[in-house]
C-alpha cells in the first residue's frame, strides 16, 4: 500500500463564505467576568449565521416582522440537491426525476421512468 501525496487546494475567501453559509455558523459563547469569585458582569452570546435555505432546513427562528411570504423564502424553502456531475444545485424532483438542466445527467429513477413510458422494444421477426 503506497501513500497517497497531499494535494493542497487553494482556498478563497468565496469557498469560506459559501461553505459558512451553507452548512451555518453557530456562536455560543458565556463570559463572566469575576473578582475574588463574585460575579460582576455575565454576557451570553448566542449568534447563527446561516443562509436563508439552511436556516429553513433546521427550522431556526426568525426575527419578528420578517416577510415569509417573499419570492425568496419561498425558493428557499423548495429542496435542492447538489448534482453529481456538475455539483450545480438543483430542485430535487427535477434532479430526480427529470434530468440536471446544466449538464444533462440523468439519474437511474428518471431513466428507468423513460424505459417504461417507450414500452416493450418491438423486435422484428
Amino acid at each position: 500500500m503506497g501513500l497517497e501525496p497531499v494535494r493542497e487546494r487553494g482556498t478563497s475567501l468565496v469557498d469560506v463564505i459559501d461553505v459558512i453559509l451553507d452548512k451555518g455558523l453557530v456562536i455560543n459563547a458565556d463570559i463572566t467576568v469575576s473578582v475574588a469569585g463574585v460575579e460582576l458582569l455575565g454576557i451570553k452570546i448566542r449568534a447563527a449565521l446561516a443562509s436563508f435555505a439552511t436556516a429553513a432546513k433546521y427550522g431556526l427562528e426568525f426575527p419578528s416582522g420578517t416577510n415569509i411570504e417573499t419570492a425568496a423564502w419561498k425558493e428557499a424553502q423548495i429542496g435542492k440537491e447538489a448534482c453529481p456531475q456538475c455539483g450545480k444545485m438543483v430542485e430535487m424532483e427535477e434532479l430526480l426525476n427529470v434530468q440536471c438542466p446544466w449538464c444533462g445527467w440523468t439519474s437511474a429513477r428518471a431513466k428507468a421512468r423513460l424505459r417504461a413510458e417507450e414500452g416493450p422494444i418491438a423486435i422484428p421477426a
